[in-house]
């Protein structure tokens, strides 16, 4: 009979992995703790989550106001038959939260010296097999449980000509898995770590960084409806959970996508008013439906713990297996 030792038996979702960590790594750690040290570095912390938040306002910001210039000087402007959230607007603003991914790996190597890469998995690279089977396995149910969500809540539609609706499905196919990365990069990548190294204990610092992170995540979002607040708490807490679990970012990246490009691909094709939506989302309105998806991300999260039973959350390397 033979033995596993924690962290090395990824289960039936993530297939074995070979060595992959770099020198600067911490060996056999959980991902959350590879930027834990002997000093918490609570001030260097507050600093990486402050600049993650500059980025992720003044990039869109930036981009938007150098997309709104380029219109104003092409001389494109709304008219009838246009919705006034155009597809250079959309594809500026997924663009500029996709950018959270470069900075984030930025940040790291800068703030902590550990190298970019890790960022990725305990492997310290993106392991495509893991992306591959999350993309096969939980993606056909969660895209069902997103569209069916969608469905059954009435959104506000506004006019869109052909030629917009066939670049906003272009834009939105293509930049969305970015835009969604970018997110899980930044608040399940960079500032789980960060939060998840201010306590002496692995499990303190998990609770930490999964409550924290979880909580402004959810507030950024701006979200004042009951169910809707509950809906991000646990969706952000769930993918916090999974990153933990899985020992990386790929799964999460893979459903956050799942759902953002999905939302935005019918909002599309029913002529939502995908801006208002996206810019309003305070006076978004829940309701019992919102519940289903809810209780989808819990049931999500179940599976993907218990294909990781036999290990628990899985490890960075031992310093004898390093490549």
């Amino acid at each position: 009979m033979t033995t596993t030792a924690p962290g090395t038996d990824p289960g039936w979702l993530i297939a074995p992995t070979g060595p992959g960590s770099r020198a600067g790594i911490p060996a056999g750690v959980e991902y959350h703790r590879v930027l834990a040290g002997e000093r918490r570095r609570i001030g260097r912390g507050i600093l990486a989550i402050v600049l993650l938040a500059a980025g992720l306002v003044a990039f869109p910001t930036l981009i938007g106001l150098a997309v709104g210039a380029l219109e104003v000087a092409a001389g494109v402007a709304p008219a009838p038959g246009r919705a006034p959230y155009s597809p250079s607007r959309h594809a500026g603003a997924m663009v500029g939260v996709a950018l959270l991914l470069p900075w984030s790996l930025l940040l790291q190597r800068w703030l902590y010296g550990v190298p970019a890469a890790s960022l990725h998995s305990v492997v310290s690279r993106v392991r495509l097999d893991v992306l591959a089977r999350a993309l096969l396995l939980l993606g056909p149910p969660w895209l069902l449980v997103t569209a069916v969500t969608f469905l059954l809540v009435p959104a506000e539609q506004v006019p869109w000509t052909q030629g917009d609706l066939v670049l906003m499905l272009l834009a939105t196919v293509l930049l969305t898995p970015l835009q969604a990365a970018g997110e899980e990069y930044g608040v399940h990548g960079l500032m789980l770590r960060v939060l998840g190294g201010w306590t002496r204990g692995a499990r303190a610092g998990l609770v930490l960084a999964v409550v924290v992170s979880t909580v402004l995540f959810t507030a950024v979002h701006g979200a004042t409806d009951p169910y809707v607040v509950l809906w991000y708490l646990v969706l952000f807490g769930g993918l916090a959970l999974i990153t933990w679990r899985t020992g990386g970012l790929e799964v999460a990246v893979v459903l956050h996508a799942v759902l953002n490009t999905a939302t935005l691909v019918l909002g599309v094709a029913l002529h939502t008013d995908i801006g208002a939506a996206l810019g309003s989302r305070a006076s978004v309105s829940g309701a019992s439906t919102q519940l289903v998806p809810t209780v989808a991300v819990v049931v999500l999260t179940a599976l993907v713990w218990w294909s990781t039973r036999r290990s628990g959350p899985l490890r960075t390397p031992p310093a004898g297996e390093r490549g």
